[in-house]
């Protein structure tokens, strides 16, 4: 099943990339959760498939452009870790890019819960994996 699971994990970037949320969130459970609590950003926090729209938009919305580049899709069960780096653009052209790491968890071919880590060493510890 892990290879179907990375093959969601592509599906949702692509579709974050087109900002096609709808069709990011297509493939979420009907109790999905996003945990953002350990960002260092105001938004931090753990937030249900129907914040996450408010959520997107209070993160990305301030920015001209948003890209998400997965580094590499690691499996792990029923999970897959997805350390990525972000790339944003701002109004005034100014660019940033900044690196950090998901861990997607799986039930029933779906997306169940995504878990935000500061870096992928934290993401692999978080599932007793080590670089």
């Amino acid at each position: 099943m892990s290879q179907e699971n990375v093959e969601i994990a592509r599906h949702v970037f692509d579709a974050l990339n087109r900002g096609d949320l709808s069709g990011a969130m297509g493939a979420s459970a009907t109790d999905f959760v996003f945990d953002f609590s350990r960002s260092i950003s105001p938004e931090r926090g753990i937030y249900e498939a129907q914040e996450i729209p408010g959520v997107i938009d209070a993160f990305i919305g301030p920015w001209e452009s948003v890209r998400y580049e997965p580094e590499e899709f690691i499996e792990a069960d029923d999970q897959v870790i997805t350390p990525f780096k972000m790339h944003n653009r701002g109004r005034d052209g100014i660019e940033v890019q900044t690196r950090v790491a998901w861990v997607w968890e799986f039930r029933d071919g779906q997306v169940a819960r995504i878990t935000f880590f500061q870096n992928k060493r934290e993401a692999l510890d978080a599932v007793g994996l080590s670089e």
